[in-house]
């Protein structure tokens, strides 16, 4: 499990944000992480930033 996820632009590739990851828990695996409330704020303002729309 990643504690940053960098978001790139298009190409050239230049950085466009890097998110800091803080779940707040010890036992940081891909389930418990998942199940944590703060996992879908994550996951939506990720794909937002990423210009992926439903």
């Amino acid at each position: 499990m990643s504690d940053r996820v960098i978001v790139l632009n298009a190409r050239p590739g230049s950085v466009k944000d890097i998110h800091k990851i803080e779940f707040g828990m010890e036992n940081r695996n891909p389930i418990n992480c998942r199940e944590n409330p703060k996992f879908s704020q994550y996951f939506n303002t990720l794909w937002k930033e990423l210009g992926v729309d439903e």
